[in-house]
């Protein structure tokens, strides 16, 4: 049980051994303000921006409303710079971003065995969720990509106390490796558990919300005898379009911009960024040595290299011309005065520099399923198609395809810019339950 069902054996050993109860105060039903709770997914500074974004929405649609965060660093330290409130108990929380640095080599992450592994993670922090339920009110819980709490309410549904709204930017569970007869089964097994659970509790999820449009999710079975992603993922959510966290129009003065950060009007700037994780190390050192081929071919070209919260700067190597910075607050603003862009290929970053209108080269982790063929698929629907195999490209090639790039003039796809206030609205209808009224 301890094994199969982590969950109420952890409940069972509480009860017994008599943990004391936490303290709380009583508040009469009408005395109380509305109140949301925020689980956002702590792997990188992707989910934490947009969910902002659609937090900040819900309150012009609801002034009242208070919202806390559920999350952990990297996320929450962002969140904290932003004036939000994380709520203390998430000092209990596991973290998720060290699990996936953990499973990580060079440029390399088999995302499907990085979820498959995490099982010890997420019991813990739905425990954590379960004893935050049980001490406080709330009138509505916003998961996104809360897998701890999706899956760990489907098999346990009696837990259920709220409104649950999930969030996610991909659906199902896809192979890497050609010929990996391991991998696919599992992953066919674990996409079925998915559309098992949906089936049997369909009031787990009051709604869930892709954070994109229908085309965004490939048209590929989740396996032998499944049925159809994007068929399924028609019948069971709703789609917002993607939710920046940023209004275009309000970055297209980039002299301004450039201005306001510092760079000069008139230098080529390049910047590289790998997001929230160390995962990115490997990546981050290989453009840094091609970094003077660069040079060469454009005298003056300035470079920075953005580690994140958790590459320490002095993991990188030090070139005349380039700048390591240990993190950058909101630095979609400086994507969007850059010449060019070099970054991992998570979806938050790429959409924010198709959204900008800037060049790009994106360098999706290899036997990342998400990045490779979710991210990948989206990025062709923007007329944005600029991912890069890590392993295949020389310091020299990578210097090469760089400069071309840079060159080059963009013709993406306009962004939707009304996805985070369509979430919210989606949102704040399940909290207002009235969806079934005649008016």
């Amino acid at each position: 049980m301890a094994v199969r069902d982590p969950v109420p054996f952890c409940r069972a050993v509480r009860d017994f051994v008599g943990a004391a109860p936490a303290r709380s105060t009583w508040v009469r039903g009408m005395a109380r303000k509305p109140r949301a709770l925020f689980v956002s997914s702590a792997i990188g500074l992707g989910h934490v921006q947009r969910d902002l974004a659609i937090a900040r929405e819900m309150r012009l649609q609801r002034p009242d409303l208070q919202i806390d965060w559920f999350t952990v660093h990297p996320a929450a330290t962002y969140l904290e710079r932003e004036g939000e409130r994380v709520h203390p108990i998430c000092s209990r929380l596991a973290n998720e971003s060290r699990h996936f640095e953990r499973q990580a080599g060079e440029h390399d992450l088999q995302a499907f065995f990085a979820l498959r592994t995490m099982d010890e993670v997420m019991a813990r922090n739905f425990l954590v969720f379960t004893d935050l339920m049980r001490e406080e009110h709330f009138d509505i819980v916003i998961g996104d990509e809360a897998w701890e709490i999706d899956y760990h309410y489907h098999e346990n549904p009696e837990l259920k106390r709220q409104p649950f709204v999930f969030l996610t930017d991909f659906v199902g569970c896809l192979p890497m490796e050609e010929g990996n007869e391991r991998e696919a089964f599992l992953c066919a097994d674990r996409n079925a558990d998915d559309i098992e659970h949906v089936a049997r509790y369909p009031w787990i999820r009051d709604r869930a919300i892709f954070v994109g449009n229908e085309e965004d999710v490939p048209d590929l079975p989740f396996g032998p005898g499944l049925p159809q992603i994007r068929d399924w993922t028609r019948r069971n959510y709703t789609f917002s379009g993607y939710a920046l966290p940023f209004d275009p129009r309000q970055l297209g003065d980039v002299e301004a911009l450039r201005a306001r950060h510092g760079y000069a009007r008139d230098e080529k700037i390049v910047i590289a960024s790998v997001g929230g994780t160390s995962v990115g190390a490997p990546l981050l050192r290989r453009i840094a040595e091609a970094y003077p081929l660069m040079k060469k071919q454009v005298p003056g070209l300035r470079m920075v290299l953005v580690a994140g919260p958790r590459i320490p700067r002095d993991a990188l190597p030090q070139h005349e011309g380039l700048e390591v910075l240990p993190y950058v607050h909101n630095l979609f603003e400086h994507l969007a005065c850059a010449d060019l862009a070099l970054v991992q290929g998570g979806l938050s970053t790429c959409m924010e520099l198709v959204a900008a209108r800037r060049p790009f080269l994106s360098f999706p982790l290899e036997r990342h399923f998400e990045q490779c063929i979710h991210v990948t698929q989206r990025m062709r629907n923007y007329c944005a198609e600029c991912s890069v195999r890590f392993r295949e490209l020389t310091t020299q090639g990578l210097a090469e395809r760089a400069l071309e790039t840079l060159h080059r003039p963009v013709a993406y796809k306009p962004v939707e810019t009304d996805g985070a206030a369509r979430a919210a609205r989606q949102v704040l209808d399940v909290m207002d339950n009235r969806h079934w009224a005649a008016a």
